[in-house]
């Protein structure tokens, strides 16, 4: 391999680090933006086309303006609340170098119509460079469990499956249940 080819991949694997990191940064701030009410800096998380929605269907959204407006809605009803990322894999496009996927762990926990509430959720992200920037291009939610605090040991318990509960009835958890790798292991 010749030195321009060894400077050619460390300079490719280099960025590619760089673009992990702020994939990661972006990840962090629509916490931070979510839980600071930030709708000056929201608009900066998404593409121009950006897609929102969630395994209930209780979040749909298409185009950046359509997706700022439907957070101010759903968050107008919050209290405080607190976005906290855990794990996340992010892949990158092997044809593409502004595209990337990903799949982000996180909890939260919020103030909702006065009670307080936890949701363990996972995002999965298709993530575009835009403007020179990476953002959301699409971001799907879906829910272990949303439940009041008071909830928790209850709604973990064996065999309950409806823990989805932010609606005020008791629907099914959108994961593990419905897992492949659930099923198999469980024989289902």
């Amino acid at each position: 391999m010749s030195d321009r080819q060894q400077s050619s991949g460390l300079d490719a694997r280099v960025r590619r680090l760089e673009d992990r990191f702020e994939i990661n940064d972006l990840i962090a701030r629509y916490g931070l933006v979510m839980d600071d009410r930030d709708l000056v800096g929201m608009p900066e998380l998404f593409t121009s086309d950006v897609v929102i929605s969630s395994a209930d269907g209780g979040m749909s959204a298409v185009g950046r303006d359509a997706a700022v407006e439907m957070y101010r809605r759903r968050i107008k009803g919050l209290g405080p609340s607190n976005h906290v990322t855990h794990d996340r894999v992010v892949t990158f496009d092997e044809t593409n170098p502004d595209l990337a996927h990903g799949l982000v762990l996180s909890h939260a926990e919020m103030s909702l119509r006065g009670a307080a509430m936890l949701a363990a959720m996972r995002y999965s992200d298709t993530y575009r460079r835009e403007g020179g920037r990476w953002r959301f291009a699409a971001r799907a939610l879906s829910f272990l469990y949303f439940i009041k605090a008071d909830e928790f040991a209850e709604a973990m318990g064996p065999g309950i499956a409806a823990r989805n509960r932010v609606y005020g009835d008791r629907r099914p958890a959108d994961w593990p249940e419905s897992l492949p790798t659930w099923k198999d292991f469980y024989g289902e």
